[in-house]
């Protein structure tokens, strides 16, 4: 069986979209939630957008990433958290 190759070549900088519902600490939380794994991550590399309704908030966080599995964590902990709908 052959070896897995990893199609992203690192460092390199990866795009996370992030969606939940419109809250006025989400876009905090999701930085500190993000920091755990990516300490380096600066806020000018967080781009906030609200949906047409108002009722959700997008967020795309470019992070500095490592390894496949420093964006594996960041999913998990993302994924897992109260505060998010979506992460892709």
């Amino acid at each position: 069986m052959s070896e897995q190759k990893d199609v992203f070549e690192f460092p390199c900088r990866f795009p996370v979209k992030v969606m939940g519902e419109r809250h006025e600490e989400l876009t905090a939380t999701v930085i500190e939630v993000v920091r755990v794994h990516a300490p380096d991550l600066d806020e000018v590399d967080v781009v906030v957008r609200e949906s047409s309704s108002g009722k959700y908030l997008s967020l795309t966080v470019t992070v500095n990433a490592h390894s496949r599995a420093q964006l594996d964590q960041i999913y998990l902990a993302l994924t897992s958290h109260a505060m998010v709908k979506i992460v892709l």
